[in-house]
Protein backbone atom coordinates (compact mmCIF):
# COMPACT_ATOMS: atom_id res chain seq x y z
CA UNK A 1 0.00 0.00 0.00
CA UNK A 2 2.83 2.08 0.68
CA UNK A 3 4.79 1.75 -2.86
CA UNK A 4 1.07 2.58 -4.61
CA UNK A 5 0.88 6.25 -2.58
CA UNK A 6 4.52 6.82 -3.56
CA UNK A 7 3.55 6.32 -7.19
CA UNK A 8 0.83 8.29 -6.74
CA UNK A 9 2.88 11.39 -4.71
CA UNK A 10 5.60 11.10 -7.62
CA UNK A 11 2.77 11.18 -10.26
CA UNK A 12 1.20 14.57 -8.82
CA UNK A 13 4.84 16.02 -8.11
CA UNK A 14 5.37 15.50 -11.99
CA UNK A 15 2.34 16.65 -13.18
CA UNK A 16 2.39 19.76 -11.40
CA UNK A 17 5.89 20.51 -12.54
CA UNK A 18 4.79 20.23 -15.89
CA UNK A 19 1.59 22.22 -15.92
CA UNK A 20 4.08 25.08 -14.22
CA UNK A 21 6.20 24.70 -17.34
CA UNK A 22 3.38 24.82 -19.55
CA UNK A 23 1.89 28.33 -17.65
CA UNK A 24 5.43 29.68 -17.79
CA UNK A 25 5.68 29.51 -21.19
CA UNK A 26 1.89 30.46 -22.03
CA UNK A 27 2.92 33.68 -19.97
CA UNK A 28 6.02 34.90 -21.60
CA UNK A 29 5.35 37.61 -24.13
CA UNK A 30 6.10 36.16 -28.13
CA UNK A 31 9.39 36.85 -29.12
CA UNK A 32 9.27 39.81 -31.31
CA UNK A 33 10.23 38.20 -35.03
CA UNK A 34 12.69 40.06 -37.28
CA UNK A 35 11.71 40.95 -40.74
CA UNK A 36 12.98 39.31 -44.06
CA UNK A 37 13.63 42.89 -45.25
CA UNK A 38 15.29 44.05 -41.91
CA UNK A 39 17.90 40.65 -42.03
CA UNK A 40 20.56 41.48 -44.18
CA UNK A 41 23.02 44.82 -44.32
CA UNK A 42 20.96 46.45 -46.94
CA UNK A 43 17.53 46.59 -45.10
CA UNK A 44 15.77 45.75 -48.16
CA UNK A 45 14.23 42.48 -49.58
CA UNK A 46 16.29 39.80 -50.94
CA UNK A 47 13.73 39.75 -54.18
CA UNK A 48 14.52 42.96 -55.31
CA UNK A 49 17.74 42.64 -56.54
CA UNK A 50 17.16 44.82 -59.68
CA UNK A 51 16.15 47.66 -57.68
CA UNK A 52 19.75 47.63 -55.39
CA UNK A 53 22.06 50.36 -55.84
CA UNK A 54 25.04 48.94 -53.74
CA UNK A 55 27.49 51.29 -51.62
CA UNK A 56 29.88 52.61 -53.83
CA UNK A 57 33.17 51.80 -53.65
CA UNK A 58 36.20 54.76 -53.86
CA UNK A 59 39.76 54.01 -53.68
CA UNK A 60 42.30 56.00 -53.04
CA UNK A 61 43.71 57.53 -56.28
CA UNK A 62 46.85 58.94 -54.63
CA UNK A 63 50.16 57.87 -56.18
CA UNK A 64 52.44 55.61 -54.37
CA UNK A 65 54.72 58.10 -51.83
CA UNK A 66 51.61 60.81 -51.66
CA UNK A 67 49.27 58.64 -49.60
CA UNK A 68 48.57 58.95 -46.11
CA UNK A 69 49.57 55.79 -43.71
CA UNK A 70 46.16 53.96 -41.87
CA UNK A 71 46.22 53.43 -38.59
CA UNK A 72 46.47 49.48 -37.97
CA UNK A 73 43.77 47.68 -36.55
CA UNK A 74 45.57 45.92 -33.87
CA UNK A 75 48.90 45.27 -32.83
CA UNK A 76 51.25 44.22 -35.52
CA UNK A 77 48.06 43.79 -37.82
CA UNK A 78 49.09 44.32 -41.67
CA UNK A 79 49.03 47.73 -42.47
CA UNK A 80 47.08 48.69 -45.16
CA UNK A 81 47.48 50.28 -48.45
CA UNK A 82 46.87 53.94 -48.95
CA UNK A 83 47.64 54.44 -52.26
CA UNK A 84 46.45 53.63 -55.79
CA UNK A 85 47.31 50.17 -56.83
CA UNK A 86 46.41 50.29 -60.43
CA UNK A 87 48.90 48.60 -63.14
CA UNK A 88 50.73 46.87 -59.58
CA UNK A 89 48.07 43.91 -59.46
CA UNK A 90 48.26 41.09 -59.42
CA UNK A 91 51.92 40.55 -57.97
CA UNK A 92 53.96 37.13 -58.94
CA UNK A 93 57.06 36.25 -57.59
CA UNK A 94 58.94 37.53 -60.65
CA UNK A 95 56.74 40.73 -61.02
CA UNK A 96 56.34 42.44 -57.83
CA UNK A 97 56.16 46.59 -57.58
CA UNK A 98 55.80 46.62 -53.84
CA UNK A 99 59.40 45.84 -52.72
CA UNK A 100 60.73 49.30 -55.27
CA UNK A 101 59.68 50.90 -52.29
CA UNK A 102 59.11 49.08 -48.90
CA UNK A 103 62.72 46.98 -48.93
CA UNK A 104 64.13 48.40 -45.62
CA UNK A 105 66.95 50.19 -47.45
CA UNK A 106 64.56 51.41 -50.23
CA UNK A 107 61.99 53.10 -47.84
CA UNK A 108 65.01 54.72 -45.86
CA UNK A 109 66.41 56.25 -48.70
CA UNK A 110 64.01 57.35 -50.49
CA UNK A 111 62.56 59.57 -47.57
CA UNK A 112 58.77 59.06 -48.73
CA UNK A 113 57.50 57.29 -45.51
CA UNK A 114 57.05 54.21 -46.90
CA UNK A 115 56.23 51.39 -44.54
CA UNK A 116 59.36 49.08 -44.88
CA UNK A 117 59.02 45.26 -44.72
CA UNK A 118 59.45 43.65 -41.32
CA UNK A 119 62.48 41.04 -40.90
CA UNK A 120 59.74 38.20 -40.63
CA UNK A 121 58.92 39.26 -44.53
CA UNK A 122 63.21 38.74 -44.77
CA UNK A 123 63.30 34.92 -43.07
CA UNK A 124 63.06 31.65 -44.18
CA UNK A 125 61.53 29.42 -41.80
CA UNK A 126 61.44 26.54 -44.67
CA UNK A 127 64.47 24.46 -44.08
CA UNK A 128 66.16 23.24 -46.91
CA UNK A 129 66.58 19.37 -46.55
CA UNK A 130 69.70 17.89 -48.74
CA UNK A 131 70.23 15.06 -51.06
CA UNK A 132 73.43 13.02 -50.42
CA UNK A 133 75.32 10.57 -52.49
CA UNK A 134 74.57 9.99 -56.01
CA UNK A 135 72.84 7.11 -58.16
CA UNK A 136 71.36 4.80 -56.69
CA UNK A 137 73.32 5.87 -53.14
CA UNK A 138 71.56 8.88 -53.75
CA UNK A 139 69.83 9.61 -50.24
CA UNK A 140 67.39 12.35 -48.96
CA UNK A 141 68.61 13.70 -45.61
CA UNK A 142 66.21 16.17 -43.62
CA UNK A 143 68.20 18.80 -41.29
CA UNK A 144 65.80 19.03 -38.56
CA UNK A 145 64.18 16.29 -36.62
CA UNK A 146 60.64 16.57 -36.57
CA UNK A 147 60.22 14.41 -32.99
CA UNK A 148 61.91 16.95 -31.56
CA UNK A 149 59.80 19.87 -32.88
CA UNK A 150 63.11 21.19 -35.16
CA UNK A 151 63.07 24.56 -36.45
CA UNK A 152 65.91 26.02 -39.07
CA UNK A 153 65.40 29.58 -39.56
CA UNK A 154 67.54 31.58 -42.05
CA UNK A 155 68.00 35.24 -42.40
CA UNK A 156 68.15 37.08 -46.25
CA UNK A 157 68.41 40.60 -47.57
CA UNK A 158 65.75 39.91 -49.99
CA UNK A 159 62.26 39.25 -49.56
CA UNK A 160 61.45 35.57 -48.99
CA UNK A 161 59.55 33.90 -51.48
CA UNK A 162 56.72 32.48 -48.90
CA UNK A 163 55.97 36.39 -48.32
CA UNK A 164 56.28 37.04 -52.34
CA UNK A 165 52.58 37.62 -52.23
CA UNK A 166 51.72 41.05 -50.60
CA UNK A 167 47.91 41.45 -51.39
CA UNK A 168 47.13 38.36 -49.71
CA UNK A 169 47.07 40.55 -46.27
CA UNK A 170 47.67 43.50 -47.24
CA UNK A 171 44.76 45.27 -49.38
CA UNK A 172 43.15 48.77 -50.41
CA UNK A 173 40.88 50.40 -48.57
CA UNK A 174 37.56 51.88 -49.41
CA UNK A 175 36.32 55.20 -48.21
CA UNK A 176 33.16 55.33 -46.67
CA UNK A 177 31.30 52.75 -43.82
CA UNK A 178 28.98 50.22 -44.78
CA UNK A 179 28.18 48.80 -40.99
CA UNK A 180 29.16 51.03 -37.89
CA UNK A 181 32.06 49.91 -36.06
CA UNK A 182 32.93 50.48 -32.45
CA UNK A 183 35.97 48.60 -31.98
CA UNK A 184 39.07 50.13 -30.29
CA UNK A 185 42.27 48.86 -29.94
CA UNK A 186 44.41 48.72 -27.58
CA UNK A 187 48.25 48.43 -28.84
CA UNK A 188 50.77 47.01 -26.89
CA UNK A 189 53.79 49.22 -27.57
CA UNK A 190 53.31 53.45 -27.37
CA UNK A 191 53.43 53.26 -31.60
CA UNK A 192 51.48 49.75 -32.29
CA UNK A 193 49.20 52.10 -34.31
CA UNK A 194 51.80 53.03 -37.02
CA UNK A 195 54.68 50.65 -36.61
CA UNK A 196 55.17 46.73 -36.49
CA UNK A 197 56.93 45.50 -33.31
CA UNK A 198 58.25 42.67 -35.39
CA UNK A 199 61.73 43.10 -35.79
CA UNK A 200 64.54 42.36 -33.61
CA UNK A 201 66.28 39.20 -31.46
CA UNK A 202 62.38 39.70 -30.45
CA UNK A 203 61.13 37.80 -33.08
CA UNK A 204 63.72 35.05 -33.89
CA UNK A 205 64.98 34.65 -30.66
CA UNK A 206 65.40 30.71 -29.40
CA UNK A 207 63.14 29.43 -32.93
CA UNK A 208 66.87 27.94 -34.72
CA UNK A 209 66.98 25.18 -32.82
CA UNK A 210 69.16 23.73 -35.53
CA UNK A 211 72.07 25.79 -35.24
CA UNK A 212 71.32 26.31 -31.33
CA UNK A 213 72.24 22.47 -31.25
Amino acid sequence: MTKVFSKIGLSAVLVSALFAVTLSAVSEAPKKLIDADSIGLRKTTVDGEDSITPEKTNYSKNPAGSGKKIKRAYQDAPPMIPHDTEGMLPITINDNQCISCHMPDAAKEMGMGATPVPVSHLTNFRPYHKLEGEGDNEEFKKITDDMNNDTKIEKKDTLVGARFNCSACHAPQSNGQLVDNDFKAKYLSKDGAKKSSWNGKKFTEGLDTVNQK
